[in-house]
């Protein structure tokens, strides 16, 4: 049996056998693939790094967080590649002369969005890539559109950075107002309905707020009323006990009564001296005293007695007991007639208490984003003078946009080689193919096996000096065509070279 390496030099005979043929399927397929890799268009690429700084101790104070700087940034390496800036590239570079109305800036815009890839390769630092691979252009002007587009995207980038911030400001100021003003109207027009409520039904109770609240606070100063006009008659039932118990005149002189009087009168003419009034209640209560004085004189003088002052004294806060039961009383009969009032008022027209109810509850709906719309447009107002004055972020250029010297891709030499080595592969996997469909006997061991007979012997090729310079010249030509094909390929790599510095 025959062994590996056997098998090995019986394929490598019927490959040198059919060399020519291996030769030809290599020139074939390297021809092919050559022209195939020269279609490609080379690619170039011009990069350009920038750095952003987000920190402004006054941002953080007016409430610009870090967080809130970042998605600012974010935002705008989001909109660069947005259609209206795709079109500002268009016209601000040499693609301008390569269009002639909108629609060709909108095609050329839409086509460079792929070639354009902006990356936060870490925090706050960006970088651009502008890739052109047109085969419609040169290779110098790949290269000089490539390093234009990236120019112009940092243009953009640093615009959008001063300008972005000032010009969101100035339109949601502009909403903001418009808001307040429709806001301002719908206030005002609820605030006149419910001033016209409040006068239309103003005499039904008096206080503030919706009826519902008014006949909460009407019951709650009921209930009040109650509890001081307990206290008020107990304490008159006192004051009339002792007075009950205490007798209106003193056995003795009487000119000690007519002094108890002229002192009153002469307390009374003090007061009114000093500038207090008739209403004033301590005037009241001299009144009150002099007159019970009066009146027990001539009761005293009758009897021959002298007017008691504890008497005096104590029918004096007898009368302003009573006198505060007659008003707790009379405050009492009032709020209960308008509490009835308003009873009856309800049951007449049930909806009078729910429509006033909606009218402050909306004019306070309204009232509450009014307050918050101004003060919003406050913070805008404040939030954009400090990103406008102030430097909001600091746009630093670390890489300026690169000079492409040789396309990014392909990488035509090695795409070259390769090439050759698949055509080579090509020819001997072709030549190996054909042996195995047409198969020789390159032993008497294989002849044996195929036949089934024995081999008795074989014959050895001899070949005379014509015929061996024969085969040196066709190896020759074998030699020279396959030095011609590798000789292809490092003449094109060189070819590729020379353009690559020409460009």
């Amino acid at each position: 049996m025959p062994s590996l390496y056997d098998e090995l030099l019986i394929a490598l005979h019927g490959v040198w056998n059919r060399r020519w043929l291996a030769l030809s399927v290599a020139w074939a397929v390297c021809a092919l693939g050559w022209l195939a890799v020269s279609l490609i268009p080379n690619a170039y690429e011009s990069k350009a790094k920038v750095y952003v700084a987000t920190q402004s101790v006054i941002q953080d104070k007016v409430g610009i967080s870090s967080v809130e700087q970042q998605k600012n940034l974010d935002a705008i390496r989001q909109t660069l590649g947005s259609a209206e800036n795709l079109e500002k590239i268009v016209r601000g570079t040499d693609l301008a002369g390569t269009v002639s109305s909108d629609a060709d800036v909108a095609a050329r815009a839409g086509s460079l969005k792929d070639k354009i890839a902006i990356v936060s390769t870490e925090d706050n630092l960006f970088e651009i890539t502008t890739t052109m691979a047109d085969s419609g252009n040169s290779d110098r002007t790949n290269a000089r559109l490539a390093n234009q587009i990236t120019q112009k995207l940092l243009d953009i980038f640093q615009e959008e950075n001063i300008t972005g911030n000032r010009d969101e400001t100035k339109q949601g100021l502009a909403f903001l107002d418009q808001q307040i003003a429709q806001t301002g109207k719908a206030l005002a027009a609820a605030e006149k309905k419910r001033v016209e409520f409040n006068q239309q039904f103003a005499g039904i109770l008096p206080g503030a707020g919706s009826i519902s609240d008014r006949m909460a606070a009407a019951q709650t100063e009921l209930n009040q009323i109650d509890s001081q006009l307990m206290g008020a008659q107990s304490a008159l039932a006192a004051m009339n006990g002792q007075l009950a118990g205490t007798p209106a005149t003193i056995a003795g002189a009487g000119p000690s009564g007519t002094s108890a009087l002229t002192q009153a009168q002469g307390e009374l003419a003090s007061a009114k001296a000093r500038g207090w009034t008739d209403n004033h209640p301590d005037v009241i209560a001299m009144k009150r005293q002099i007159a019970a004085l009066k009146a027990a004189g001539g009761g005293a003088a009758a009897n021959g007695g002298t007017p008691n002052p504890a008497y005096l004294s104590i029918k004096s806060m007898q009368a302003e007991r009573a006198a505060a039961v007659q008003a707790l009383a009379a405050r009492k009969a009032q709020i209960q007639s308008d509490l009835s009032a308003v009873t009856a008022r309800q049951i007449a027209d049930p909806g009078l208490a729910s429509e006033g109810e909606r009218l402050d509850r909306d004019y306070d709906v309204l009232k509450a984003q009014y307050d918050k719309l101004l003060a919003d447009r406050g913070d805008v107002r404040m939030r954009g003078d400090v990103q406008s004055e102030t430097k909001g972020a600091a746009f630093r250029i670390i890489d300026p946009p690169s000079v492409p010297t040789a396309p990014a891709s392909p990488n035509r030499p090695l795409l070259l080689v390769g090439v050759l080595i698949v055509g080579i592969g090509a020819g001997i996997g072709a030549a190996f193919v054909l042996g195995q469909v047409h198969p020789t006997f390159p032993t008497a061991i294989r002849l044996a096996k195929a036949a089934g007979l024995p081999v008795i012997g074989t014959v050895t090729e001899t070949l005379n000096a014509a015929q061996v310079a024969e085969r040196k010249h066709k190896l020759k030509l074998f030699a020279g065509a396959s030095g011609a094909l590798g000789a292809a390929c490092l003449l094109l790599i060189v070819v590729e070279f020379i353009q690559r510095g020409m460009a």
